[in-house]
């Protein structure tokens, strides 16, 4: 796959010489955000979050199936993401690029592997039938910081699904539909957020947090941090780039914590605006 363009001289020159007076072209702080915008679907478990113009949509399903024989107690969670084409000329369909697979494997770790959702919560019965789980990333518009954008859909469309009840009597299970019985939330241990901050070339420039597309384009280096609101790190990680010193990384772990409690805020308050203004309840 060709490598999409690199920007012009004259764009590097004045990105790098305004972000050494931490000024950026979208008018944001160095470590300012973009406010998310939470857009919940019709149906329980659909989300779509938008950053900026970084738009993706999350859902969430769920079947019975049975376990695997070497985990009989636990249920199943699989995530499947894409990136389509429609989202930048960068990617092409079948041909996964290096952000892919990178985005790929830290969803992985953030949702999945971090044990944020209590797999043993998902069992019905122990070796014959428990609940599996799938979560499906669409990544629509990539405007820079793809992967905080994805991480933030996946964990909020996973708070917002509902299963249903499941009644066993004996060997017999019986799965009530939302109309007898109201579907129950998934049991979550916390909640993970993915940050992203970008490096670049001059040690003089300052890190800036969610780059936008060019300035992930210019950028030296990324570092990648997951952690919850509690203050408790699940994966850092830096995929090559500049060197950065100890100390810089604790620093920039403080700056993390406070905008992980911020964003868990907006989540929170946005799922209560939700689940309000709907009927789950049966009546």
């Amino acid at each position: 796959m060709p490598r999409p363009p690199s920007p012009s001289i004259p764009e590097k020159e004045f990105v790098y010489n305004a972000l050494k007076q931490s000024l950026r072209l979208d008018g944001r702080q160095a470590l300012e955000m973009r406010t998310p915008v939470l857009t919940f679907g019709p149906e329980l478990g659909w989300v779509e979050v938008a950053m900026g113009k970084t738009r993706v949509i999350a859902q969430v399903d769920g079947k019975m199936v049975k376990p695997p024989p070497e985990r009989p107690l636990e249920g199943i969670v699989t995530i499947h993401s894409e990136i389509s084409p429609m989202a930048s000329t960068d990617y092409e369909p079948g041909r996964p690029t290096d952000e892919e697979v990178t985005m790929t494997r830290m969803l992985d770790k953030v949702l999945r592997r971090s044990d944020a959702l209590d797999k043993e919560s998902l069992c019905v019965q122990a070796g014959q039938r428990v609940w599996h789980l799938r979560l499906t990333i669409h990544c629509l518009a990539d405007a820079g910081n793809l992967l905080d954008c994805a991480c933030l859909a996946g964990i909020v469309a996973l708070k917002h699904f509902r299963r249903p009840e499941v009644e066993v009597v004996g060997d017999e299970v019986t799965i009530h539909p939302p109309s007898e019985r109201a579907p129950l939330p998934l049991s979550l241990h916390h909640t993970p957020f993915c940050l992203t901050f970008a490096y670049f070339p001059d040690p003089s420039t300052p890190p800036i947090l969610d780059p936008t597309y060019l300035e992930q384009r210019l950028s030296a280096g990324l570092l990648s941090i997951a952690l919850n609101a509690q203050k408790e790190l699940i994966v850092v990680q830096k995929a090559g780039g500049v060197p950065l010193a100890p100390d810089e990384i604790l620093r920039i772990i403080e700056v993390a914590v406070m905008k992980v409690k911020e964003l868990d805020r907006i989540v929170e308050s946005r799922l209560k605006e939700d689940i309000a203004g709907r009927h789950i309840e049966v009546r």
